[in-house]
């Protein structure tokens, strides 16, 4: 970024998904020293605010300035957290290399006139301003193919390594191993842990030992827990990369000719020898021969992928754009594995080295596990809100306790202790414990599925999914292809059907020779390995494989080439060997591949494409596709048939090394249609009975996949995702002609039954008339979802809320598309296999990876067991979890309100619980009781509605506020109602009247007669007939709610089912009536308690007995009535204000929607539709900061300025 030097701010990696802006500052030093005197002063209070707000720092210490002068910057995100990062800025000098440097600014310091050293570097300083977080682009993306090749081709002199090295860093993708003491410090410093240290620090000065030292002891183990748990991740990620920092490679210096060097030294621009088998320490792009990598690190998928060098193109345009999306065919991203080298007779296969250290594929990746999407779930934010209430309730407290002890003179120290006291009274201590533990819970349940979490915290989000979309290939339907039969063309007509079930051998002709020599297929180490498809594909040939030195007479050259041969059970053919003499790879991009082949004995070479049925039609003859093609494609795809289409042309060369000069789009034109390959793709077993559960649980699924859109309607058909009866829209959007503006036809497409092969009812499109408002889906390609997303953005959402079926999708696009559903306000999951569903796992709320390769380790959970039934596993624990977390928050909110309530009563007499009173509700009721609160198991039936996903919700508030009214009216009345007994004595103000006449109401003659004698040992701040009567009622109140609040059905299993729970809230009453009703002296003693009449304590009991039935009734038949709270939402119009309920809404009264068989053109407002003028793709995903699945997305770890 070239810094203008009045400019205070900047946006940096525009677009992308990483945006950061960035303002400049420059430190004052009297604002510094008043700080630092502020922070002394304030006992270390401020500097911890700063920690917490660093950007508070940097506005109380420093001044805005232009960035070309700052010393500091603060650095913030664009997206909804807006969260800031503060950097200092430093300087690198070029002045200490070994080498002279030119100070004459009209002089670049680098051969590439697009980097941004020669921009950033200020001469005649020769000195860089830097900062540790953004990426510098050493190799712009907008070199062209001919820059790449001719300023990079021979390699860097040593001068400029050196230049680069110093700027760009060491090519090291470092994880720190954390120093425990660091990871401590972190913890301990959280805002909640601090006020916990706090409080306890009040407790254990006014002797408050023992649950003191419990909370202690559970706060430490927690945080050693943590700690050893982070700790453990930063080591296995250290030793997840520390091996790529160690690799011996061999690169090209100018002038100096082949070196070795370890990869910690490579620098963007270098040329990267490939001898063989490597594990690659970079991101480069190929330029020179061919080789075969294994990718499944990226994708997920361990299957082999070819690279062909970068073309040798003359024009300007950049080479990201040329390739268009399918670029990566040329790049070796970090981290992948080459496992076959083919020189192009032109010398060592050679890669310009792209991207180091984090700025890598592989970097993005662990980048992504350090730094995971934060979590925006209301459950957190209005947890954060309601503890802030509950500290105004306390700070209301505060100065309640302050007024009453200043009004009868208490001493300031006591007051102030007292006031703090009751501060701390609403917010209780074991919260962060009990809402952790729930996670724990539910991670080890998980686990026992063989289902395995990363981020715990989205376990909870799990609980409010309502909408799932699913990968096709490999997740709905098996992995493997099935052969079905073949469908060749002669004459512009289709011929019958060959069928693979007959066990005839496949009759020679040019579709077996496609069939037979187009895939991407290698022999390694005697194995055939590739693409499932592509080898189900070849085995039906019945030819071999073979690799060795190929000589060609006519060509003269010799070349290590796929070599094919007939096998015995291959039928007769005129060819006995075909030779792949280049390969143009598959991309989900461009969905087709093609090779150049010489069948040994011809004269000319051949070419063979093969992939999707309508793609492949394009670059055909028309003459040679027959009329009823789309009739004959539609026959196989409505029945669920994998369909895909093979071409061929004969080729005319005089030389091979013509050969690798041709360009892929002079290669793939003026084909001739050969016919149909006809795959069966058979659904999994556990699908359809999955799909039931959610949809009658009232989740909606989408598929999302790279296969054909009638195939997949299909599917979808077969597994009910669409329902029977249902009709399909097909939505077809084009991009605007010449004369013609952007078009979006909507297509209402005819039903097949399932299992009818020849039985099949079109409906006529040019009569039929629009569905019904409910049971339609629609359907769409990803050109058409590109296409509106384009030109008809206000429409998508409307289509999104009913769109079930997206075929041909990019992963850039699946991406694109789950953010587009949350924009809906939908919490998504997604479940893919990994291999072209990274991004869309990433982005989702729950991604689901049923793959276990490295690149499915950014998604938060991962399945061992490869089918769907981990979705509704997950989102049953999901929801158990969020109830409990919401119960157990709720238990703990009303304990925090019942004591303050409590404790602010006896206040008004200076008075307090006593410790052990304190300590019989704070261990052995609450602290038991919320940390086993969460350990139901999910009920294995998934309920038709989701649980509350807001705290701050009318009926959970309400809960609160009532049950606060309730204990508020039983404790009152308690209070009072003791004063007018006549055996009352103001205890702690006439002791001596207390003495005379405790006889009236001792139940024990020498009960009566030990307590007198001991009675002035006893405190008088404690002991009285008020707090002997409201402790009982107090701690009833905290059993009683701990056992409404604990909910079992719909979404936990009842009550009764979690035994130690149970157990001790049977315990828990049993002490408190023990209590209650015994006369043990020392017992009472200990409790700090005064005997009374037995009518008294009935009575006691009987007043918590009847809130308990008051409270259950008022919570279980009202504030948990469903139908009660439906009812009265549609008798006052509140409706739910997610975007997507909206528009449900809206549609549902709208007679024109869903439209059908009509087209509508893209125009300045009308039909509601408008271009969007900011979408700029160049990889065939909607939005420009989404990249690929495993592509590194530009996000970084270094930053150069």
């Amino acid at each position: 970024m070239e810094k203008s030097k009045n400019v205070h701010q900047a946006l940096l990696n525009e677009g992308e998904e990483n945006e950061l802006e960035v303002f400049g500052y420059h430190t004052q030093n009297l604002r510094r020293a008043l700080c630092f005197v502020s922070a002394v002063l304030t006992l270390g209070a401020l500097q911890l605010m700063f920690y917490w707000k660093p950007e508070w720092w940097v506005w109380t210490s420093c001044i805005p300035c232009p960035l070309q002068e700052a010393d500091t910057v603060l650095l913030r995100t664009t997206d909804e957290f807006r969260r800031y990062i503060r950097k200092k800025v430093f300087c690198l000098h070029l002045s200490t290399l070994k080498f002279p440097i030119s100070k004459n600014p009209a002089e670049p310091l680098v051969a590439d006139r697009h980097s941004v050293i020669n921009q950033a570097v200020m001469k005649p300083e020769l000195k860089l301003l830097c900062i540790q977080v953004q990426k510098i682009r050493l190799l712009e993306d907008s070199n062209s193919c001919f820059d790449i090749h001719h300023t990079f081709g021979l390699g860097l002199t040593s001068e400029e390594q050196e230049v680069r090295r110093l700027v760009c860093g060491p090519n090291a993708i470092e994880v720190e191993i954390q120093p425990v003491w660091k990871l401590l410090v972190k913890q301990v410093l959280n805002p909640f842990y601090v006020f916990q240290a706090f409080t306890l620090t009040l407790w254990l000065s006014q002797g408050y030992i023992e649950y003191s030292v419990a909370i202690i002891i559970l706060t430490v183990i927690s945080i050693v827990l943590s700690v050893y748990d982070l700790r453990q991740q930063s080591i296995k990620l250290h030793n997840l990369v520390e091996d790529h920092n160690k690799v011996q490679v061999t690169i090209a210096v100018k002038g100096k000719g082949l070196q070795e060097l370890e990869s910690r030294l490579l620098v963007p621009g270098d040329i990267l020898i490939l001898p063989g088998k490597i594990s690659l320490p970079c991101d480069a792009v190929l330029i020179d021969g061919s080789c075969v990598v294994n990718e499944g690190m990226l994708t997920g998928e361990s299957i082999p992928v070819t690279k062909t060098p970068l073309p040798h193109t003359e024009n300007t345009m950049p080479w990201k754009t040329h390739s268009l999306e399918d670029y990566r065919k040329h790049v070796l991203f970090c981290g992948t594995e080459v496992i076959q080298v083919k020189p192009s007779g032109q010398g060592p296969v050679r890669a310009v080295v792209l991207q180091t250290g984090y700025n890598t594929a592989k970097g993005d990746l662990v980048r992504s596990i350090l730094y995971p999407r934060p979590l925006n779930f209301k459950l957190y934010n209005d947890a954060f809100k309601f503890m802030v209430f509950l500290a105004c309730i306390g700070v209301v407290g505060f100065f309640y306790a302050l007024g009453v002890y200043m009004y009868h003179g208490v001493p300031p120290r006591e007051t102030a202790t007292m006031a703090l006291i009751l501060l701390t009274a609403t917010v209780p201590p074991v919260l962060p414990a009990a809402l952790t533990i729930g996670n724990v819970y539910a991670q080890k349940r998980l686990k026992k599925k063989k289902i395995f979490c990363i981020s715990p915290q989205r376990i909870n989000m799990c609980g409010q999914i309502n909408l799932v979309c699913f990968d096709k290939t490999g997740t709905l339907t098996e992995d493997g292809l099935d052969l079905w039969g073949t469908v060749p063309t002669a004459g512009n007509c289709f011929q019958a059907v060959h069928s693979f079930a007959s066990g005839q051998p496949m009759p020679w002709g040019p579709l077996c020779a496609a069939m037979a020599s187009c895939h991407s297929l290698i022999l390694l180490d005697g194995t055939i390995q590739g693409d499932p498809l592509d080898l189900k594909m070849f085995e039906g040939t019945g030819w071999n494989m073979e690799d060795c030195q190929v000589a060609s007479s006519k060509f003269g050259t010799s070349d290590s080439s796929p070599v094919i041969k007939p096998g015995p059970k291959a039928s007769q053919s005129p060819v006995d060997t075909i030779t792949i003499l280049r390969q143009f790879p598959f991309s989900s991009g461009l969905q087709r591949m093609s090779v150049i082949a010489q069948l040994v004995g011809d004269l000319h070479l051949h070419v063979y494409m093969k992939g999707a049925p309508e793609m492949v039609a394009r670059f055909c003859r028309s003459e040679t596709v027959p009329k009823n093609f789309p009739q004959e494609l539609r026959k196989y795809t409505v029945q669920g048939f994998r369909v895909i289409a093979l071409a061929h042309k004969t080729l005319k060369m005089e030389k091979l090394l013509d050969v690798e000069r041709l360009e892929r789009e002079k290669v793939e034109s003026e084909l001739a249609f050969l016919g149909l390959l006809i795959m069966e793709n058979r659904l999994k077993k556990e699908t359809k009975p999955v799909l039931k559960d959610l949809s009658e649980a009232h989740i909606r699924t989408v598929m999302i996949t790279g296969d054909n859109l009638q195939t997949a309607i299909t599917v979808a058909k077969n597994s009910e995702m669409i329902p029977m009866g249902s009709q399909v829209i097909i939505v077809e959007a084009n991009e605007p002609g010449d004369l013609l503006p952007a078009s979006v036809t909507w297509q209402l497409v005819g039903t097949q039954e399932p299992g009818s092969a020849k039985k099949e009812t079109y409906i006529d499109i040019g009569n039929s008339s629009a569905p019904g408002g409910e049971g339609y889906h629609f359907a769409m390609s990803g050109k058409s979802y590109q296409v509106l997303f384009q030109h008809f953005y206000s429409m998508l959402p409307k289509i999104l809320v009913n769109g079930t079926i997206f075929a041909r999708m990019s992963p850039g696009q699946k991406s694109s598309l789950v953010e587009e559903f949350q924009k809906l306000n939908y919490y998504v999951g997604m479940c893919g296999d990994g291999a072209n569903d990274c991004g869309a796992l990433k982005m989702a709320h729950a991604g689901i990876s049923l793959s276990e390769q490295e690149a499915s380790v950014a998604s938060p959970f991962t399945s061992k067991v490869a089918n769907i039934e981990c979705v509704p596993h997950l989102i049953r624990e999901g929801r158990a979890a969020l109830v409990s977390s919401f119960g157990v928050f709720k238990y703990l909110t009303m304990y925090g309100i019942i004591q303050f309530i409590g404790t602010s009563l006896l206040y008004w007499q200076l008075q307090i619980f006593g410790n052990y009173q304190y300590l019989l509700q704070d261990v052995a009721i609450t602290l038991m009781v919320s940390l086993t609160m969460s350990i139901n198991h999910a009920y294995p039936k998934l309920a038709p509605y989701r649980p509350a996903g807001q705290l701050l919700s009318p009926q959970l508030l309400l809960s609160v506020f009532l049950n606060s009214c309730f204990t508020c009216i039983v404790l009152v009345s308690a209070f009072l109602s003791v004063k007018q007994q006549p055996w009352y004595c103001e205890v702690y103000r006439y002791s001596e009247c207390f003495l005379t006449n405790q006889s009236n109401f001792s139940t024990n003659m020498s009960l009566e007669r030990n307590w007198t004698g001991n009675a002035t040992l006893v405190p008088a701040s404690v002991l009285s007939f008020e707090s002997t009567t409201m402790w009982p009622i107090v701690t009833f109140n905290c059993i009683s709610a701990a056992f409404i609040f604990s909910k079992g059905k719909p979404f936990r299993e009842p009550i009764y089912t979690n035994y130690l729970f149970s157990l001790l809230l049977t315990s828990a009453v049993g002490l408190t009536i023990f209590i209650l009703f015994s006369d043990f002296q020392d017992l009472y003693r200990v409790m700090e308690f005064i005997p009374t009449i037995t009518s008294w304590r009935v009575s006691i009991l009987v007043a918590a007995f009847v809130q308990f039935c008051v409270i259950f009734f008022v919570e279980d038949a009202i504030l948990q009535n469903r139908e009660l709270w439906l009812f009265i939402k549609k008798e006052y119009g509140f409706y739910s204000k997610s975007q997507y309920r909206i528009l449900q809404r809206k549609l549902a009264e709208d007679s024109t929607w869903p439209p059908a068989n009509r087209t509508d053109y893209a125009d300045d407002g009308k039909n509601g539709f408008y271009i969007n003028k900011a979408y700029e793709s160049t990889e065939q995903a909607p939005r420009g900061k989404l990249r690929l699945g495993g592509h590194a997305a530009e996000q970084h770890f270094w930053t150069r300025l």
